[in-house]
């Protein structure tokens, strides 16, 4: 097993259990099917900021919603050190509208 399959399963594990603390459920299949967990967390930094973070960034930020949204969609510069949120093709594929607004929904919730 590499490093990044041991890291992302043991980002996984931890996920699970802290996410089951929180009010909103986590969209376990989108977060699988768009690889979020290859470069976020719940909780700390890993090549991207955590779950967390970009919560109490954006939580309270007119317009993040639409924005986080707008970037998972299209991919987009980095705004949290040098790497960028990859393109849609490069984590799972296209992602709707409707599926962009429960995943961000559920990241603000953190």
């Amino acid at each position: 097993m590499n490093v990044l399959s041991r890291n992302y399963l043991v980002a996984c594990a931890g996920f699970v259990l802290a996410a089951a603390a929180h009010a909103a459920p986590e969209p376990a299949a989108l977060v699988d099917q768009h690889h979020c967990m290859f470069c976020h967390t719940r909780d700390a930094p890993f090549l991207a900021p955590s779950f967390q973070q970009i919560a109490e960034r954006y939580r309270d930020v007119p317009n993040a919603q639409f924005m986080l949204e707008h970037k998972l969609r299209l991919g987009g510069k980095a705004h949290w050190g040098d790497t960028p949120m990859p393109l849609p093709a490069d984590r799972g594929g296209p992602l709707s509208p409707e599926d962009a607004h429960t995943l961000v929904q559920w990241v603000l919730s953190q």
